[in-house]
């Protein structure tokens, strides 16, 4: 009964997906160069704050996973001795 609801359930969700509305892709759509947001922050200087909010999240993730590396690799030395 299980399998057969979850084959039901598959089913289901794959001609739901069939169903969406396709957009055609145009002439346009491949030469548009503009991004109006990027162009904007651009033009304001607040594209080089979202650069730097954007290095700081990395390195703060970067920070914290070499440290958790090293508390591992500390506890491991402390678990073979």
């Amino acid at each position: 009964m299980k399998k057969l609801l979850t084959i039901a359930l598959l089913l289901a969700f794959s001609l739901s997906a069939l169903a969406q509305d396709k957009i055609p892709v145009t002439e346009a759509d491949y030469s548009n160069n503009s991004v109006e947001m990027a162009d904007t922050m651009r033009a304001n200087g607040k594209i080089y704050v979202l650069v730097g909010v954007i290095v700081l999240i990395f390195a703060g993730i970067t920070v914290y996973l070499i440290s958790t590396d090293r508390k591992i690799s500390k506890l491991e030395k402390n678990l073979l001795s």
